[in-house]
């Protein structure tokens, strides 16, 4: 594929997983005249990599290890392509993510990987395409002082902010009451809160509409994915806590809503491929033709909604407390969440345990004002040390998963 140097430059953190190869499709499906890869970061998967290296033809690629930039240079060098520019690590990600031919920079990485590159191209004037809900989780001020400084825009991906963003458009702020974001409830919208305490992995990885990666599955489990959107709300629209209100939707039809002040509400529909959201963030504030199909109203039997249950999913509520607190508070509860997920994941500790790590970590907290740098990324560190030890003490008092589900 040869470059278009009038195209549109692109540059891809997290380019191998599931945000990220759904963008390269939009952009094969839109055309080289409009848009060209100029870098991709990546972590470990050397081989989606390589594929993707071999097609778009990146000037700069990132990896997370030497080890991984040694295995990328051989299976280049087999196929007997260019090597493109390969930097290891953070350093890497932050390239890509200032590349100077970049004018939109997709931030794709799960969790706070991609919290100071995206900082960093938002800081050099990019239009940053966000589907990383961490990074303003983490550092919704810092993130947004940093747009308004340099002029960046900051356009969602997620496909509730991104319907939001869309339900919002023309729309006089003073006019809209509240934000409304969807959920699907995930795989245990109707299950106990017993049958949640010995769910197994695979059980919580199955979503019933969504296909993501391990770390956004699992937070759709105990639905602390909508917390962090709601966090992630407040910082992208400025609306405050009491103004972003959540239902569950099983079908996942209706991506989000706005109530206007005379009780008219607003939904964005769709059938549920990210390539909408990731299309509409790239092309905005032109939209394009896409080769999804439509959504077939006819063929819809009913749509439900539903309050969600605090008591069965207390993420939530936590994640509502660490908005209004603010300061460095939302960046500790993050990095607990992160590291109970993993724990989970790994058959540490059970799916119930993941709230009462992070209320643990959140009340141990020593939350700090968030307009400088190194305090997010402390309260990070210590945070994730916090959790750690609770992960300890939960692991050595509970029988694995397996032995708890024989």
């Amino acid at each position: 594929m040869s470059a278009n140097i009038s195209a549109k430059g692109i540059a891809i953190l997290g380019s191998t997983g599931s945000i990220g190869c759904n963008t390269l499709r939009v952009i094969e499906s839109l055309g080289s005249e409009k848009f060209r890869v100029v870098a991709l970061g990546a972590g470990h998967n050397v081989q989606t990599l390589a594929d993707q290296i071999a097609y778009h033809l990146p000037e700069l690629v990132s990896v997370e290890t030497e080890e991984a930039a040694h295995d990328l240079r051989g299976q280049l060098f087999e196929r007997d392509i260019d090597l493109p520019r390969i930097i290891v690590g953070e350093p890497g990600l932050i390239e890509v993510a200032t590349h100077p031919q970049a004018e939109c920079v997709v931030s794709a990485t799960v969790g706070a990987v991609g919290f100071v590159p995206t900082l960093r191209a938002l800081e050099a004037g990019k239009r940053v395409a966000l589907a990383n809900k961490e990074t303003l989780v983490m550092a919704g001020e810092l993130m947004t002082k940093a747009a308004q400084a340099s002029g960046a825009e900051l356009l969602p991906v997620d496909s509730e902010h991104n319907a939001l963003h869309q339900c919002l458009r023309g729309e006089k702020r003073a006019e809209v009451r509240r934000i409304i974001l969807t959920a699907s409830g995930g795989p245990f919208r109707t299950k106990t809160k017993a049958q949640m305490q010995e769910s197994t992995v695979s059980e919580a990885l199955r979503h019933p509409t969504w296909n993501m990666g391990a770390k956004i599955t699992i937070d759709s489990a105990t639905l602390m994915n909508k917390g962090l959107e709601v966090i992630e709300a407040h910082w992208l629209f400025g609306f405050a806590p009491d103004q972003i209100g959540i239902v569950v939707h099983p079908e996942s039809v209706v991506h989000s809503m706005i109530e206007l002040i005379d009780g008219s509400v607003i939904a964005q529909m769709g059938i549920t491929d990210m390539r909408h959201a990731i299309q509409y963030a790239l092309t905005y504030p032109e939209r394009h033709a896409c080769e999804l199909p439509s959504l077939d109203l006819t063929a819809l039997s009913a749509l439900h909604f539903e309050p969600p249950d605090l008591d069965r999913f207390p993420c939530i509520a936590l994640a509502y407390r660490a908005l209004r607190a603010g300061g460095t508070l939302p960046a500790a509860m993050n990095a607990a969440n992160e590291e109970a997920v993993q724990a989970f994941i790994e058959e540490r500790i059970c799916l119930t345990d993941i709230p009462l790590i992070i209320e643990a970590v959140m009340t141990l907290h020593n939350n700090q004002p968030a307009s400088e740098l190194a305090a997010i990324l402390e309260a990070d560190r210590s945070a994730r040390l916090t959790a750690a030890s609770e992960i300890q003490k939960l692991a050595k008092s509970v029988p694995l998963i397996a032995e708890r589900t024989v």
